[in-house]
Parts: structure tokens; sequence; C-alpha cells
């Protein structure tokens, strides 16, 4: 689990983002959490930290904290970075990979697949970040790690702001592919098909055209009134 199961607010919060069950500028509530969690206030503006350290949700000051919202241009500054390091990630992965890593990853697919075909959409794209934070600790390497931690959570914000709409998100097709180019230790293999993988991402997503507007008077502002 990526998330930090010790910190049970910081631990729910992140999933409920990944699983895009909270919707970017959603409130977080101090005492709403605190009451919800049965903890106490410090405990949940400690948690609110983390995941405001993480990029996933932002704190403003006197107005408390809110589910990040992502530009345009800061989702395609997002994507890039995730191929640099999701490139790396790979290289390592194939590298380093056990068998027993490699049942771990497909025990994750197969659940990842089981929950998109019964229907359980949140759970199928939490299961999916699963599965790229397993290649990550494979990789073993911590900075890259920690950097990716932010990424995946930032990608489900992303998609949950610009995917377009009636598109699917199933991507355990190419999830079991890796896991086959990973086996064969084909380094080339594995980052060619890691690209085409988030480029089919990146695809389903709708950042050529401005994001939809909840100011009426910004909406409105052509209209000729007489």
């Amino acid at each position: 689990m990526a998330a930090d199961s010790k910190d049970p607010v910081y631990k729910h919060v992140y999933e409920a983002i990944l699983e895009q069950k909270l919707a970017p500028g959603t409130r977080l509530s101090e005492e709403s959490l605190a009451d919800i969690f049965g903890v106490s206030r410090t405990i949940v503006r400690r948690s609110l930290l983390k995941l405001a350290h993480e990029q996933v949700i932002q704190l403003r000051p006197n107005k408390g904290a809110i589910v990040a919202s992502v530009s345009v241009e800061e989702s395609k500054q997002i994507f890039f970075a995730r191929r640099v390091v999701e490139r790396a990630i790979i290289e390592l992965a194939v590298e380093k990979h056990s068998e027993a890593d490699l049942s771990a990853l497909l025990a994750i697919i197969n659940q990842e697949r089981a929950c998109f075909e019964k229907g359980d959409r949140s759970a199928g794209i939490r299961l999916s970040g699963e599965f790229h934070f397993k290649l990550a600790e494979i990789a073993a390497n911590y900075q890259l790690q920690n950097f990716h931690r932010s990424l995946v959570p930032q990608t489900s914000l992303i998609i949950a702001q610009y995917e377009k709409r009636g598109i699917s998100h199933c991507s355990y097709d190419e999830h079991f592919e890796l896991i086959g180019v990973i086996r064969s230790k084909s380094v080339s293999s594995a980052v060619r098909l890691m690209m085409r993988h988030l480029d089919h991402i990146e695809a389903k997503l709708n950042l050529d055209s401005l994001p939809l507007s909840n100011d009426i008077h910004a909406i409105f502002a052509n209209i000729n009134r007489k």
C-alpha cells in the first residue's frame, strides 16, 4: 500500500483522491475530518500538511484545505515528469525484479481487472495506481519512489478533471504486457511499452481546450444586454 497505514486520515484521503472519489476543489474541513476519523484536529492538520507536500491538496491561508485542481499546462508538465520518472523506474525494475515481484504485480492486475469487470471503476483506478507504485518499489530507488508517489495521485486528479466522456480507463491489458517484457529483461521493449501506456492515458484527456468554468459572470461575459 502506497499510503501510510499508520495515519488513517492521510491514508483514506489519499486513496479517495487516487480513486477519484474526491473531486478537485472539494473542501476538506479539519473539523469534519477530525469527527469522521475520531482524531484530534492536530493530527488532521499534520495529515493535510503531508498531502499538501505531495501536491494532491492545496492549503489556503485562512480558508482551509481543498483537493487540488490542476491546470491544463500543469497537467502537461505532470505527464512529462511521469514519462521521465516511469522510464527510469521501468529500466530499474527490469534489472532488479524477482519472480516474487512479478507474482505480486500479477496479483494486482488480476484484482484491477476484476474491479473493472464488475463495474467498480474507482477501485480499478486505485489498483492501476498500485501497479505503478509496486513497480517503483521494485526499482528500489527511494528518491524516484518519493517523487513518483505524488505524480500518480496528481494524474488521477487530471483524469478526474479532463477525461473525455464515455472513455474507458481500463489499463490492465497493457499492465499484463508490461509483466511480459519485464520478465524477458528487454529494457528497450519495456521502456517503449511504458511510454505507449502513458501516451494512451494522456490521449483519453481533453487537454487541448479550456476547462469548464463555474463562474457564471465569465461564462456570459459576451452577452449583449439591450
